[in-house]
């Protein structure tokens, strides 16, 4: 009985408290009213994703994921998207706390606009219980973005306030699309075209990924006008309505949806445009552009994604290993199960405050306060922390099972959504051969290396002398080395290279934020970078001090 209450007092109702690392950088980056709002609203937020949500999102997984309905009873081509109803109203409750909404408007308490901060702290605790409806949440938030940033006042009229409701008129969820059959990733090679139309275009030809498709109010969707020039040069951005003012579709038609191995919550479907009326939004000649921005915005989500999933896994392993008994011992008397969730507690930190690091850059560049230097720093931290933290969800989620045993495999438990939940988010906004190739237009084009080596050296000059700062000192100066050897490899060459030294340069950045967060923060903060550090650089000889198993009470 003893074991049962320990563990419901480590297992959490409510997923944004208990959260130090997340509660600190609230702190850093919000003052005042703003702050007392926020923690306010994530406490809340996080209560019911523990539990409503997260009840729903269980249903939706095994019984009540989305169908496709063609054809009403007179036999008329409908293309509706059924949802269940718990899933409906996971729809309305996180809209209206405007997790999209107040990024572009104001909060009525607080008489000014949220920020991505927020936002991206919302989606955190969201993506805990229901990482498949952070892809719509995704979705609408580029939605938003590109409406904002580049549509005209029309477009603006006809859409955003829709798109960002937080209740008070009818809700437009957002969608991008862009992969067609012949492309992928290859968006110049996308052939959908867009027809003149008196002042607007009507779009003919096919998406072949199409996630959101059927619950959209509003498609971006990219497209060649008749006569523009191939590649993604000739590409437009247009604004998509899903149905006519009437009512009825707006000349387009989903004819399958993907059966998916995980994020079942998100209907994603093979969208078919037949005539669909379209709104060019911003200049024509750049809409590959516009989706590359937003695509930037979605990548951030998809590391938001992660650690949410990252913490969800811990939060298990945890509550389990302290309820099991095994050999007459609670799994976490074990110094094996200790050094697991000692390791998994650190990366976890490190990588929630790395992601949330590079989000501060991201704002000043949404800005339009940020320098030359900084954009590009921002595209390569994306790119990195992208890639580093989808394949650590899995590994979190992995290490989840695994902690659970059998168990761990059975649909009972939560384990096995969080692996087929984690799985695609090494494959949404760009694999790693993908964002490997970003890595190296940012080298060839911009000299991204230089720039990101000077600044692990500058903010590693100010963080106090240890053994850790040695020890990264030591790998700042082998990865300049092969970064700058790097840049003057033949193409073949560096694609061959590229996923190896964005997991250093990754490995690097996160170090360095574990650094600044020990020096400022202390406590068990000063530990949990001495474990990451260790086990990511490979420190630990073996016989030495097991600090997973002596900083473990002080840890969990």
């Amino acid at each position: 009985m003893k074991v049962v209450q320990e563990a419901k007092s480590i297992k959490t109702d409510n997923f944004f408290e208990g959260d130090d690392t997340l509660r600190l950088i609230l702190e850093e980056h919000l003052q005042g009213p703003f702050l007392e709002y926020a923690k306010r609203e994530l406490s809340l937020f996080g209560e019911h994703c523990a539990n409503a949500i997260d009840e729903r999102a269980k249903h939706t997984d095994r019984e009540g994921e989305p169908r496709l309905i063609r054809y009403d009873k007179f036999g008329e081509e409908v293309s509706d998207v059924w949802v269940n109803e718990g899933y409906k109203k996971t729809v309305q409750e996180t809209y209206d706390t405007g997790i999209v909404g107040y990024v572009h408007k104001e909060i009525p308490e607080l008489g000014h606009k949220g920020n991505y901060t927020y936002s991206f702290a919302q989606g955190y605790v969201l993506s805990h219980a229901e990482p498949g409806f952070y892809c719509p949440v995704t979705l609408t938030m580029a939605t938003a973005y590109l409406l904002d940033h580049y549509a005209d006042e029309h477009v603006k009229k006809l859409f955003l306030g829709n798109v960002c409701s937080t209740g008070e008129v009818p809700l437009y969820e957002g969608a991008t699309f862009l992969t067609e059959r012949q492309g992928g990733s290859d968006v110049g090679a996308n052939v959908v075209k867009a027809v003149k139309d008196g002042d607007q275009y009507r779009l003919y030809g096919e998406k072949y990924f199409a996630s959101n498709a059927g619950m959209a109010g509003v498609a971006m969707v990219l497209a060649r006008i008749e006569g523009a020039q191939e590649g993604s040069r000739g590409l437009t951005l247009f604004a998509v309505p899903w149905r006519q003012k009437d009512g009825k579709l707006n000349g387009l038609r989903i004819r399958r949806l993907k059966d998916k191995l995980g994020v079942r919550a998100v209907p994603s479907g093979e969208v078919e445009f037949d005539g669909a009326l379209a709104y060019v939004v911003g200049d024509p000649a750049k809409g590959f552009y516009y989706m590359m921005e937003a695509l930037n915005l979605s990548r951030i989500c998809n590391a938001v994604a992660s650690i949410g999933i990252m913490r969800r896994a811990l939060l298990e392993s945890k509550a389990y290993a302290t309820r099991r008994n095994a050999f007459g011992h609670r799994l976490t008397d074990y110094p094996m199960v200790q050094d697991t969730l000692g390791k998994m507690a650190a990366r976890l930190h490190v990588e929630v405050a790395t992601v949330f690091d590079f989000i501060k850059l991201y704002e000043r560049v949404t800005e339009g306060d940020a320098s030359d230097r900084e954009k590009v720093l921002n595209r390569l931290f994306i790119a990195l922390i992208k890639k580093e933290t989808a394949e650590q969800a899995i590994y979190f989620a992995h290490e989840a099972i695994e902690m659970h045993g059998g168990n761990g495999y059975i649909e009972d438990f939560v384990t096995p959504r969080l692996l087929r939940d984690a799985q695609v988010l090494t494959v949404w906004e760009g694999t790693a051969n993908i964002l490997g190739l970003e890595l190296i237009r940012l080298v060839n084009k911009f000299e991204a290396h230089k720039l990101f080596i000077d600044e692990m050296r500058n903010r590693l000059v100010v963080i106090n002398d240890s053994e850790m700062k040695k020890a990264l000192l030591v790998e700042i100066h082998a990865l300049s080395t092969d970064l700058t050897a790097f840049a003057a490899f033949d193409n073949a060459l560096q694609t061959f290279e590229a996923k190896d030294l964005m997991k250093r340069m990754a490995h690097l950045y996160e170090s360095v934020v574990a650094l600044e967060w020990a020096m400022k923060h202390g406590g068990k903060f000063e530990k949990l970078a001495e474990i990451y550090i260790e086990d990511t650089w490979s420190l630990r000889k073996v016989g030495d001090p097991m600090k997973t198993v002596a900083y473990f009470d002080q840890l969990m």
